[in-house]
């Protein structure tokens, strides 16, 4: 597939996904979806590609949401149809490779609900989130209703999905909706200096600690818990493990093979 709608790029071990519709705010319609599933394929068969960064175009948005001209025709059964956003992002969210969402603007909608499902958001000052679904008559419907009340809780995820709310990028990390917020001038150097302090960790560790707490995190405590546990065995019988136990012993880097 030859990509129109995003751009992907890499510059050392971070791949950059950058969604590039300037135009409509970067809004996400099928062929977008379609060229961010191919996207995500390439990065995961790419052994030099270490840390997946999502953005978009411009300075004015991050991605808007679904595209409303194809929203205004759909019917029951396409919200229940196979390659809907939820499935893009529910798959974002269980990428194998750690995943930033480098929030360049306003994160609305199907925007906000991808920024909640990579595993850290950093934001510039004048970004900001927010779920304006019901001023359509619908609800958020990529993850958006789950997703949030975890990072936030259920008052706050609440307030901002009746309310439709844009929350600036300062509260959404007061509150843990994003990770940092630095100038936009910064955006770009901050995203990368978190990717390489992941990246110098075992990519073993790091793949299962994901898997730990998003698994863990919607199960009950005794269930989380054994999760945490058998994960940790797996990490206990790696090359990585000794290598980074032995590097630590003799005061030196550790050279992570992710075996």
């Amino acid at each position: 597939m030859e990509f129109q709608n995003i751009r992907l790029d890499r510059e050392g071990k971070l791949a950059f996904l950058t969604i590039s519709r300037p135009e409509v705010r970067n809004a996400l319609n099928r062929r977008t979806m379609e060229e961010m599933r191919r996207a995500l394929q390439l990065v995961r068969e790419d052994p030099a590609a270490g840390c997946l960064v999502i953005t978009g175009a411009g300075e004015k948005a991050f991605a808007a949401g679904a595209d409303t001209g194809e929203l205004r025709e759909r019917g029951s059964r396409d919200a229940l149809k196979r390659g809907v956003l939820q499935e893009l992002f529910d798959e974002i969210e269980s990428f194998e490779k750690p995943t930033i969402a480098m929030v360049n603007g306003l994160a609305l909608g199907g925007g906000c609900e991808l920024a909640m499902a990579c595993d850290l958001r950093v934001a510039a000052e004048h970004a900001g989130f927010g779920l304006p679904e019901l001023n359509l008559g619908i609800i958020p419907g990529a993850g958006g209703t789950q997703r949030l009340t975890r990072l936030v809780g259920k008052g706050r995820a609440l307030e901002m999905i009746l309310t439709g709310r844009i929350v600036p990028a300062a509260e959404a990390e007061r509150i843990g909706l994003c990770s940092r917020v630095v100038p936009f001038s910064e955006l770009k150097p901050t995203v990368t200096e978190l990717a390489d302090k992941i990246l110098s960790k075992g990519p073993l560790a790091v793949r299962y600690a994901k898997l730990a707490v998003n698994c863990g995190g919607d199960a009950d405590m005794r269930t989380a818990l054994l999760i945490e546990r058998l994960a940790q065995a797996l990490l206990y019988d790696s090359a990585d493990k000794r290598e980074g136990v032995d590097a630590f012993l003799e005061k030196r880097k550790p050279n992570f093979t992710g075996n």
